[in-house]
């Protein structure tokens, strides 16, 4: 598969505000940890080979298990995952999803338990992010393979 384009070189700007966003997020208290496994499910989600090559490789240099990054996409039947981590899940997936289904109030109460406002507000914009991300490599092609680790 051939790259369409570097958006990083085309649209600097664009770049620069998903990269905003991003600070915040990892600014805003969120666990790494959690936070990893948002991005990996949200990849799965959307097919995005590039993000998930990336976001697994920063998930195992951070500590994450191999066992809970295979389980990921199978996370509700296992017992690999914290019921905060299962929430955002949860949450991750209904966002994700959000053309195929409402992000309903009985989620909106079940998150809540497990996370308070201002993380659901982060983890909203950490899934926005990666949902963003995951259009950009997916819709210009970005090949996956060639990221390391900082």
């Amino acid at each position: 598969m051939k790259p369409r384009l570097d958006y990083t070189k085309t649209a600097p700007g664009a770049l620069k505000g998903m990269l905003e966003l991003e600070k915040y997020v990892h600014g805003s208290g969120l666990e790494r940890s959690l936070y990893e496994l948002v991005k990996i499910r949200a990849s799965q989600i959307n097919g995005c080979a590039y993000c998930l090559d990336m976001h697994t490789k920063d998930a195992r240099k951070a500590g994450e298990s191999e066992q809970r990054i295979y389980a990921l996409s199978a996370w509700r039947e296992t017992p690999f995952y914290t019921e905060r981590e299962r929430a955002a899940l949860d949450w991750t997936e209904a966002l994700t999803l959000i053309s195929e289904d409402e992000v309903s109030d009985s989620l909106y109460k079940a998150t809540l338990e497990h996370l308070n406002e201002e993380e659901i507000v982060a983890l909203t914009m950490a899934i926005i992010a990666i949902n963003g991300w995951n259009r950009l490599a997916i819709s210009f092609r970005t090949p996956p393979g060639s990221y390391e680790p900082r």
